[in-house]
């Protein structure tokens, strides 16, 4: 049986469960301001000189903020196969969409500027559309995590894609791509120098309150879910409300140009909206809509423990230096980004 069994979940489930969950903390702290720029760029850029700039901003890291994504891919698969095998084939059309979208906005970076004017202008909303599609389906997909989806006692999803986007989904992914999208806009008020550095803080001043609401009114509405289901999870309301009160001082920090600041408030509401769904689906991976006893567990879809232990030792050893390197990166990379700066040894080559 998949659904929820009676014993507990071992030390080093839990283990993997919480380092899962930093993984994609990681990975949308990072990759969301990536998203956030790409979205944005439409609205900050007047020509092909500001767009360069856009783009630069995150040239030297958007491969790098990548990696969290395969290697929360991989863990996942290593350490609760049977809810990777579940999410890839239940959610497989949502998912290859998102997967062409981020292959298109890749190769947006790299072949923009081999061509003409026009050849530019179609990689660049390969990069908007790469930018804002997986940012609203990342969303969905935890959402759909959360709340249930039609899992059938078989491990199948029942029902159509349309059962995937049901409106708490869809409230879950336009908290994602408003938050990713003001990510985004601190990160540009903080990285970019002139008019496209005024032009993201105008963005981001007008684009929080209206972020504030939404994300607000889907953590209340996660909340109010567990508590009618009894199902809380580890959450603490405090968690929550922290949230929504940095969020809401984002509007003041960019008025007063603390764009460090700034960016480091839009960090932490996503690390705390991320965390509020991973705490409230604990102990599940995937919660079913149509039978609590079809619920996913930890327990039910983890691998062997000796299989765990080996990860563990591996993840060990080789995350310091994945760390150590993608902060030396960043380090190097650190100096703004402007217009005549556009052929300077900070500039990406790709742009």
């Amino acid at each position: 049986m998949l659904g929820l069994l009676s014993t507990s979940p071992s030390g080093l489930e839990q283990l993997w469960f919480a380092l899962i969950t930093v993984l994609w903390l990681g990975y949308f702290f990072l990759e969301g301001f990536d998203f956030g720029v790409g979205t944005l760029m439409p609205f900050v850029s007047k020509d092909d000189l500001d767009r360069r700039v856009v783009i630069n901003t995150i040239g030297p890291v958007w491969d790098g903020n990548e990696v969290w994504l395969l290697t929360a891919g991989g863990a996942t698969f290593a350490a609760f196969p049977l809810w990777y095998a579940t999410v890839f084939s239940g959610f497989y059309l949502a998912l290859f969409v998102l997967l062409a979208a981020l292959i298109f906005r890749g190769m947006a970076f790299e072949m923009r500027h081999r061509g003409d004017e026009k050849w530019a202008k179609w990689w660049d909303q390969a990069i908007f559309w790469g930018s804002a599609l997986p940012a609203l389906l990342w969303g969905v997909a935890f959402a759909d995590f959360v709340h249930g989806v039609p899992l059938l006692a078989n491990g199948q999803l029942g029902g159509t894609f349309f059962d995937l986007v049901k409106p708490y989904a869809l409230l879950g992914g336009l908290s994602t791509l408003s938050l990713f999208t003001l990510h985004g806009a601190t990160y540009l008020g903080l990285k970019a120098e002139g008019d496209v550095r005024e032009r993201a803080q105008a963005i981001a001043s007008r684009l929080a309150p209206v972020t504030f609401v939404i994300v607000f009114a889907f953590l209340g509405w996660t909340y109010l879910t567990a508590h009618s289901r009894h199902q809380t999870g580890l959450v603490p309301p405090l968690l929550p409300i922290a949230g929504v009160c940095v969020l809401a001082a984002v509007s003041w920090l960019v008025r007063e140009r603390l764009e460090g600041w700034a960016f480091l408030a839009t960090g932490i509401v996503i690390v705390a909206f991320i965390t509020t769904l991973m705490l409230n689906l604990y102990p599940n991976v995937l919660v079913s809509s149509v039978s609590t006893a079809n619920t996913l567990t930890i327990v039910g879809s983890a691998s062997h423990r000796y299989t765990l232990e080996v990860m563990s030792w591996v993840a060990l050893i080789f995350t310091p230096f994945v760390l150590a390197y993608q902060s030396w990166t960043y380090w190097v990379f650190k100096k703004r980004v402007s217009r005549p700066g556009a052929s300077s040894e900070n500039v990406a080559t790709n742009a």
